[in-house]
């Protein structure tokens, strides 16, 4: 190889270009994406805000990791793919990653960052949710016309013992069932569920809180509740046309709806 140094080694040119190979650059990155993340973060606020809601019992004078900088690198870690907490063992040590977190030292370990995530319970899980619609709200510079709220159930495929897992027949897998609420493209619900249980389960008490919440925000709003054949119950339709909420929703088949569909 013609050319070749400690810290360069130049290959033959293609046309105009000129192509070598650097290894004086210092630490280097695969997960340039957390960078942008950050500067999404910034925009937002998200991840400040319920780092506000969150629990934190530690010792002021022996905190290392904010509660923020550990809720921003699982969140982070989990938007570039890294879903297991022992990633972040080779992570924690990544310069995009200390970056995007808000540190110019080490981040936190794995045990760490599993014992902030066992330290999150059902009040926070209500204080995130909350964050999740008033910035939804505020995200609106005038009073909507309509609003059509987006109710799905889905599988969430579980590897592992985990506590919870149940056997889906109709995902055929082992699994949770989240429900989630869309409005458009932004999230306002995303709820935790085994999937040994109805994918209507608790859907009519989260309808209401949205309705009244969303209602508070703007009186004169039209609300549509949709959702497929899952949410095709009485108790949650009786309450839509009791409280002027609309509904688009689907219906299982079976064979009185298959004959009438001939028609």
């Amino acid at each position: 190889m013609p050319n070749c140094t400690a810290t360069q080694v130049s290959f033959a040119k293609l046309g105009r270009r000129e192509i070598e190979v650097r290894f004086d650059g210092g630490e280097v990155s695969s997960d340039g994406g957390l960078l942008l993340l950050r500067q999404v973060e910034g925009r937002l606020g998200l991840l400040k805000a319920v780092a506000q809601a969150l629990p934190d019992p530690r010792d002021p004078c022996l905190v290392q990791h904010t509660t923020e900088q550990l809720l921003r690198q699982r969140v982070f870690g989990l938007c570039q793919g890294y879903e297991d907490l022992n990633d972040h063992d080779r992570l924690r040590d990544d310069l995009a990653l200390q970056t995007a977190v808000g540190t110019d030292q080490a981040a936190a370990s794995s045990p760490t960052l599993c014992r902030f995530e066992n330290r999150a319970d059902r009040a926070a899980a209500v204080a995130t949710q909350r964050i999740l619609v008033e910035q939804f709200i505020v995200s609106f510079k005038r009073a909507p016309e309509e609003l059509v709220l987006d109710f799905d159930a889905t599988d969430d495929l579980v590897h592992g013992q985990q506590e919870g897992r149940h056997f889906s027949g109709y995902y055929d897998n082992f699994c949770f069932l989240p429900l989630y609420v869309f409005c458009g493209e932004q999230l306002l619900v995303a709820y935790l569920r085994p999937a040994k249980k109805d994918a209507a389960l608790h859907a009519a008490a989260i309808l209401k809180l949205l309705v009244t919440r969303l209602r508070q925000a703007w009186p004169g709003v039209r609300i549509i509740f949709r959702g497929d054949s899952g949410f095709c119950r009485p108790l949650l339709l009786s309450w839509c046309e009791r409280h002027r909420v609309h509904y688009v929703v689907g219906m299982a088949q079976n064979s009185r709806l298959l004959t009438e569909a001939e028609w």
